[in-house]
């Protein structure tokens, strides 16, 4: 199965950390209270939202933050929101997933079939690009969770389907519907998780050169920075000579 991309990683050392974490807070208390309006605003009896909160934690959201976006769900002027999932090809024919929460779907389809067109690629339908990715659980631990070799029994009894482990961490993965059983499994051998999520994982990666990964971070960055846009996924590789001259 494809490794795990350090894409994140390259992106974080890439500077503007304030706006970005801004505009991160944003989009998970969007998700929080989402996730707490379509159920109970509770987290224990909420898996969604549990792992919602998990994921705001694990960026080091503020409490008061997180209890105000779940008490924004319970108020009669919340907005109603809309799930949505776009995919299409970025440039060198790069697969790209969009997830989005919108009140305005007319709006957030013209955005975003915008950024693919400025950034040289093109929105396909739904289902264009998912059947080239598995969509898991993930459950990531830091690499001082334990040895690689730990982690993956640990894993392994925990029910887990797979793990990756670098020197920038441990990404154990499960079927969706074990999510909640095997990270609670795993925070009984191993402690706390980083973070546990649904993701869209690919099949197989592509490396990318050098124009087409910057052609790459245009699109990925116009993405990012619109407010209806949860998560953007892909199936690129950046080589290390690449990344270094990004």
């Amino acid at each position: 199965m494809a490794g795990h991309s350090k894409w994140a990683n390259i992106q974080h050392r890439k500077g503007k950390q304030d706006a970005i974490r801004s505009k991160m807070f944003s989009k998970l208390s969007k998700e929080i209270t989402v996730a707490a309006k379509m159920g109970d605003p509770d987290p224990d009896k909420n898996p969604r939202l549990r792992l919602a909160v998990k994921a705001a934690k694990a960026q080091s959201m503020p409490k008061d933050v997180i209890d105000r976006a779940i008490k924004k769900s319970q108020m009669g002027d919340a907005a109603d929101y809309s799930e949505i999932r776009y995919e299409g090809y970025g440039a060198g024919g790069i697969a790209i997933i969009v997830e989005a929460l919108t009140d305005n779907l007319n709006r957030t389809a013209s955005n975003v079939r915008s950024y693919f067109t400025k950034a040289g690629g093109n929105l396909g339908q739904t289902g264009s690009v998912s059947h080239g990715f598995d969509r898991l659980g993930e459950i990531s631990y830091p690499v001082g969770a334990g040895s690689a070799d730990e982690v993956m029994m640990a894993a392994i009894e925990a029910g887990a389907e797979d793990v990756e482990s670098d020197e920038d961490g441990h990404w154990i993965y499960c079927r969706v519907e074990d999510l909640s059983a095997v990270s609670e499994a795993l925070e009984a051998s191993l402690g706390e998780s980083t973070e546990s999520k649904l993701v869209w994982r690919p099949q197989s990666r592509t490396e990318v050169d050098l124009d087409t990964a910057t052609k790459l971070m245009k699109l990925i960055d116009l993405l990012e920075e619109d407010d209806d846009v949860q998560t953007v996924t892909h199936n690129f590789d950046v080589p290390e000579e690449v990344a270094a001259q990004l």
